[in-house]
């Protein structure tokens, strides 16, 4: 992804989700772009328009039922859009809008916070799980 601002700036204090916060945006967004999928294809389509079998290879283990309901929501919601041409068989291609175009310095951001702190949760990982032996939790 060729995004050049990463970091995000805000002068505005954080605001909990609670209970009279019911309305919260953050948890929309988070459904959306908390799942297994999205964001990998947020971040394929960040480079370039692609078809419907470009992002099927692009994202290692992604059903074809899974992929079309991905990009269905990311449609829904207004990040992507769904372009077909009256071909034979029809030829279908995904791209960003300008809403998700947005997006990808937030997912960037992301990615260089876990990139940078990869070994240091690895490592709080593996302190907590030598301390709660059995625990289950992965």
């Amino acid at each position: 992804m060729s995004v050049g601002h990463t970091e995000v700036t805000t002068t505005a204090p954080v605001v909990s989700c609670g209970e009279e916060h019911e309305d919260c945006g953050i948890r929309d967004v988070l459904d959306r772009i908390g799942d297994k999928w999205s964001v990998l294809i947020v971040v394929e389509l960040a480079q370039g328009v692609r078809r419907f079998r470009q992002l099927q290879r692009a994202v290692p283990g992604i059903s074809q039922r899974m992929l079309t309901l991905t990009v269905r929501r990311l449609e829904r919601d207004g990040l992507i859009t769904r372009t077909v041409y009256p071909t034979v068989p029809p030829q279908v291609e995904y791209e960003l809008t300008t809403m998700g175009h947005a997006l990808t310095h937030l997912v960037k951001a992301l990615a260089d916070w876990s990139a940078e702190h990869r070994d240091a949760i690895a490592r709080a990982r593996e302190a907590w799980d030598a301390e709660h032996p059995g625990s289950g939790i992965r």
